[in-house]
């Protein structure tokens, strides 16, 4: 059973021609509403792309934003242990995704302030804890140490990326960044392979790269996996999608290549939808992604030393 102990908001997305520069007004053309945070998204890639049992330690205000949130975390079929509010607003992000499916976020973190250590629940039954950084510092990491003497492995998905107390470190298990996230995180800003050798205390880190795909750590150990070919139409949560599939992947007991094969695939189909959760595949659509996927051995090849490359490594 995996716990996601994190965020959850309603975001509030505009779509625009472009995102606009420093002082810059930009017409949209479309406006909705979506339950999101990193928290929750995360936790319903957990249940729904990645097919395991999940529960979500979430704060949420004692107003109307918190109830589309509840509503699709209830859908997916997580456990909610809900901490309420009376000082703080639910979380809002106000997201502009661009005619080519960038987007910008800027995130009101309310009533996710308002996590506090006391309120982690009983650990018994748990194989993963997942956390983010859309939380309190000092939360995240007394959940982690609580995790880690309750012999929970600790995820850590270090974003929004920040310097992080080399004792948090020291209890993750699995660090999952992106490429600036990791040039924070690490304090180098060389290439991955720079950048990995400076977190020697991590037992296991995984980078994505976007459109190059991702690459993970594990120990000494290096493995690739290419991006699969998709038109995106809305990148927000796909980094989520990712997190939380490679979770369930490893708490399904599957092999760090195949998480990240199974962790990649759910993303690429969530840029290919509008929206944050309502982007997420369920683990039926991620498995004939993969099974439609075309083999070719040479291709394979080709795109894997292009993003070893592309990361930095030499073989």
């Amino acid at each position: 059973m995996i716990l996601v102990a994190g965020s959850a908001n309603l975001d509030f997305v505009v779509r625009a021609p472009h995102i606009p520069a420093p002082g810059e007004t930009v017409l949209g053309t479309d406006f909705r509403t979506f339950a999101g945070g990193k928290g929750a998204n995360q936790a319903i890639a957990c249940c729904r792309a990645g097919g395991v049992i999940t529960s979500m330690l979430l704060g949420l205000g004692r107003d109307s934003f918190a109830e589309p949130i509840e509503a699709s975390l209830n859908a997916a079929g997580v456990k909610l242990h809900i901490i309420r509010a009376d000082t703080f607003p639910t979380g809002t992000a106000f997201i502009c995704v661009s005619d080519d499916a960038e987007n910008a976020i800027t995130v009101a973190p309310g009533a996710n302030s308002a996590l506090r250590a006391e309120h982690l629940p009983e650990l018994g039954g748990i194989g993963y804890l997942l956390l983010q950084l859309e939380t309190p510092l000092p939360t995240v990491a007394a959940y982690a140490c609580a995790a880690q003497q309750a012999g929970v492995k600790v995820v850590l998905n270090a974003a929004p990326a920040q310097a992080l107390m080399p004792e948090l470190l020291t209890r993750v298990d699995v660090l999952v960044v992106n490429h600036g996230e990791l040039a924070i995180v690490s304090n180098c800003t060389g290439s991955v392979a720079d950048c990995l050798m400076q977190l020697p205390d991590v037992p296991c880190v995984v980078v994505t790269l976007g459109g190059q795909g991702c690459c993970a750590r594990l120990g000494e150990n290096i493995f690739l996996q290419r991006a699969f070919p998709i038109t995106p139409v809305d990148t927000t949560a796909a980094g989520d999608t990712f997190c939380g599939v490679l979770v369930a992947s490893l708490a399904g007991q599957h092999a760090l290549p195949v998480a990240l094969e199974r962790a990649s695939a759910a993303a690429a189909l969530a840029c290919t939808r509008p929206g944050a959760q309502d982007s997420i595949p369920s683990s039926q659509e991620v498995d004939q992604f993969l099974a439609d996927q075309p083999v070719d051995a040479a291709a394979n090849a080709a795109a894997a030393i292009e993003l070893a490359k592309f990361a930095g490594f030499t073989f």
